[in-house]
């Protein structure tokens, strides 16, 4: 570990001299960044019963919070942390979970549930005690049940010196400086885990990708990511969420500058070093995991599983909940079971847990206004389910269905690549009822008349008997479906895919079971020519009552929901133009392959 922090960030900008650096708005000046001011080394005790703000999840034990506490990293930078802790740490020692991301320390920052999505994105007022960081363990939670929570503004962000850089070598670096520093602070038994959604989740397996330390013993990636490109910018190639990295940007706060990775998608839009530098290497993983997934995220989806199946550690749990990833954190019996993790592995319990809880736990979606219920973190042997049957579908663009013999006649439709509108469907019902678990993908020949390139977007939906399109809340609402906003947060439509054609050319037949490009290169397609586009959607899980089925939604743009309101587009991210004819029947077998997957015996 000789290489300084320093030399790493310097590397890093000499490395990749094209990489925008935006400046930041300084704490005080940022317009929305709430944030409780500066004062370092200053020490609270919480005592029993202690609230926040009226309403708020009051403390049931003492706690002491320790406020902004530098760290300093191996160059000299000072980064500045929050600790809470019980009591009685410095006697009987605790272990630690970190909260690692530059969202700010202790209820600050511009994340807050109650305004990133309706109804407080299921997290209510007095579920937290506001001293949670955004996306991360509650205090008030964890330090009453023997667990300090270490709550960092990691380099660059609010108060910590330096540049806010994502998914690199410098930040694993920073955090194995902070493990160090950990092991040396008196209140620390010596073992410290990991725990969070999304930032915090995609960083801890940016470390463990990259680097070991002897303290850090478990992580709880709960809902994360492990190639910013893949999952996060450049979905199939195109641009991905452009508004939403682009706010994430706008929210942070610091003395200095932030990496814009988002605007290395217009600059480097083919996956060369610069990614490659920010993908994990996630088959190095071999420290104990504790993953969640779910359908509902438009980032956050594939990399979780793709960290179940190729991470090198046996002690590995995946589970697939029905909810949005924000409440389903804070959710009694799961934090419950997440102390039983985290006392296995951090103070060395033998609490049964390797027999107790089973390696996978997967759900359904029944999606509101259907028969068929929700199945709710059903226990599995694997994932994927080695029962599952890869069925053959086929498009019949005469009928605008979907049937299991090809149909013989070529026929033809088309919409407009460019349009936010407008798609080619294909409609397929059960006559039973009937589960999908797994990766779902197409083969269907297209073509484009008027430009040398075609973005494509495929999505399944649920719809029911009548052919109506369902929808899956998320989280409780106190309002039917159709009054909800329609926003991702809290809105589930059904999985997608997405591709570039003229990266078809990068294909990499090398990775099994899997539809994989390389994105490294790019083959023009002649316009007017008839070629084959073959993507893999998302996972999925869907149950349907006899009768309900699916619809198959073939466009040019993403069909999801916005991430939050005001980022509905109000034009598509794609370089579209003209129309895109789809071809089915005859020799242009276009075709949809389900995971359906027959009952257990």
């Amino acid at each position: 570990m000789s290489k300084t922090t320093q030399n790493a960030v310097a590397e890093y900008k000499k490395k990749f001299p094209d990489l925008p650096w935006t400046k930041l708005k300084p704490v005080g000046k940022h317009p929305f960044f709430k944030y409780p001011g500066f004062a370092p080394d200053k020490k609270t005790l919480l005592g029993k019963g202690h609230t926040k703000h009226p309403g708020k999840r009051p403390f049931i034990s003492e706690v002491i919070y320790e406020h902004d506490v530098a760290i300093q990293l191996r160059d000299g930078t000072k980064i500045f942390t929050d600790v809470f802790r019980p009591s009685d740490s410095e006697v009987s020692k605790v272990p630690v979970i970190i909260a690692w991301s530059p969202y700010g320390k202790t209820g600050s920052g511009v994340q807050r549930y109650e305004t990133m999505g309706p109804f407080s994105c299921g997290v209510s007022e007095d579920t937290v005690s506001g001293y949670e960081k955004f996306e991360g363990p509650d205090p008030a939670d964890w330090c009453p049940r023997g667990y300090a929570i270490l709550n960092p503004d990691t380099r660059g962000a609010t108060m910590s010196e330096g540049d806010i850089t994502f998914c690199t070598e410098s930040d694993a670096l920073d955090l194995y400086d902070t493990l160090e520093w950990l092991t040396l602070q008196p209140w620390c038994n010596g073992s410290v885990g990991m725990m969070g959604n999304s930032w915090l989740a995609i960083h801890q397996l940016n470390f463990a990708s990259r680097l070991k330390h002897p303290t850090l013993k478990a992580l709880a990636p709960m809902e994360a990511a492990t190639d910013p490109y893949r999952d996060i910018a450049v979905r199939g190639g195109r641009p991905h969420l452009v508004g939403f990295n682009n706010l994430l940007l706008s929210g942070f706060c610091g003395p200095n500058s932030a990496e814009n990775f988002a605007a290395m998608v217009r600059k480097r839009p083919l996956y060369d070093d610069y990614w490659a530098s920010k993908h994990g290497a996630t088959e190095n993983v071999d420290i104990p995991l504790y993953l969640t997934a779910s359908y509902s995220s438009c980032l956050h989806t594939y990399g979780s599983f793709r960290t179940f199946t190729t991470a090198k550690t046996k002690e590995k749990w995946l589970r697939v909940h029905p909810y949005q990833e924000w409440s389903d954190l804070y959710r009694p019996e799961i934090v419950d079971e997440l102390q039983r993790y985290f006392d296995r592995y951090l103070n060395g319990t033998s609490n049964g847990w390797e027999n107790d809880i089973p390696a996978v736990r997967i759900s359904l979606l029944g999606f509101d206004g259907s028969p068929a219920k929700t199945v709710v973190e059903r226990t599995e042997a694997e994932y994927p389910l080695a029962r599952q049957q890869l069925t053959t579908y086929r498009l019949d663009a005469s009928s605008h269905t979907l049937t299991k013999e090809n149909p013989p006649r070529t026929s033809t439709t088309s919409h407009n690549s460019h349009s936010l509108d407008a798609s080619s469907d294909f409609i397929l019902h059960f006559d039973d009822y009937t589960e999908i678990a797994g990766s779902a993908s197409v083969c269907l020949w297209m073509s484009c008349d008027e430009h040398d390139d075609m973005d494509v977007a495929v999505q399944i939906r649920k719809i029911d008997k009548q052919g109506n399109l369902l929808q899956h809340l998320n989280y409780k609402c106190p309002v039917p479906v159709q009054d909800v906003p329609d926003v991702n947060i809290a809105k589930t439509l059904g999985p997608q895919g997405f591709l570039r054609v003229s990266h078809t050319i990068s294909r990499d037949f090398s990775v099994k079971d899997e539809i994989y490009y390389r994105h490294d290169r790019r083959e023009p397609i002649k316009p007017g020519s008839v070629v084959p586009v073959e993507i893999q959607l998302w996972p999925m899980g869907m149950v349907f009552a006899p009768g309900e089925g699916i619809m198959l939604r073939i466009s040019g743009h993403d069909m999801c929901l916005p991430e939050i309101s005001f980022l509905k587009l109000a034009e598509p991210d794609d370089d579209n133009v003209g129309d895109h004819k789809l071809y089915t029947g005859g020799e242009y077998d276009s075709t949809l392959i389900l995971p359906v997957i027959p009952p257990a015996k």
